[in-house]
């Protein structure tokens, strides 16, 4: 899972990023003093998840998510115990961590993040039955068959959908994408791709092979993949 951390005392970020980085569930692509810096990265990179403090000069944390249209989850780091029923009013507030943040109140706001993971995939999965998508290329509505597609590579505000029988560029977000596949059989290897594991020929390192197109994979998300796979 890809994370950002917003903070702008320098000591927090970095006892934040030590423990996601103990992690191996989080990635931490970027850390920001700012919360309007963060916007900025943002507006050109999509993340999992915001480490986001409360108390900021300037910007708060509450300014920070009026900001969002569609964000992605958040968990809010603070010395302010008086704040949290106002801070679950926002539906991205995952949970709410008192600083100092200990590791074992850290790990278990991880167990809640995968609690509410599991259960957003098992309802895509519910909600996706159909074994095809339509696409938006030139004007037209082009019909792509699911199991066809290998790989699904993001390029700026395009993605790439690979299939067997020829590739489409479309303007579109991984994320909207990964929310039309069946989990089963796709799965977000990176921040920049997404990969059918059936598809896949060999894993070396932190990358995968599909088909001829090495993919790399990133720390964070390599022990999910490996529990997705049927392997002796």
């Amino acid at each position: 899972m890809d994370c950002i951390i917003i903070d702008d005392d320098a000591t927090a970020r970095l006892i934040t990023k030590q423990l996601c980085l103990k992690s191996e569930q989080i990635n931490v692509l970027e850390e920001f003093s700012s919360a309007i810096d963060a916007i900025k990265y943002l507006n050109t990179t999509n993340v999992d998840l915001i480490y986001l403090d409360i108390h900021m000069p300037t910007f708060s944390g509450f300014d920070f998510m009026q900001t969002l249209k569609n964000s992605p989850k958040i968990i809010l780091t603070t010395s302010d115990k008086n704040l949290a029923l106002e801070a679950f009013e926002y539906k991205s507030v995952v949970d709410y961590l008192v600083k100092p943040i200990t590791k074992e109140r850290f790990t278990k706001s991880l167990e809640k993040l995968d609690s509410l993971s599991t259960q957003e995939k098992n309802i895509i999965k519910e909600k996706n039955t159909s074994d095809f998508i339509y696409v938006n290329v030139d004007r037209r509505l082009v019909k792509v068959n699911i199991p066809s597609i290998y790989l699904i590579e993001a390029k700026g505000d395009y993605i790439n959908i690979k299939t067997e029988e020829k590739n489409y560029i479309v303007h579109s977000t991984l994320k909207k994408i990964e929310d039309k596949l069946p989990s089963d059989s796709f799965f977000k290897v990176h921040r920049s791709f997404i990969i059918n594991i059936k598809e896949i020929i060999d894993i070396e390192d932190n990358t995968v092979l599909i088909k001829k197109d090495v993919v790399p994979v990133s720390r964070a998300n390599k022990s999910e993949l490996m529990n997705k796979l049927n392997f002796l």
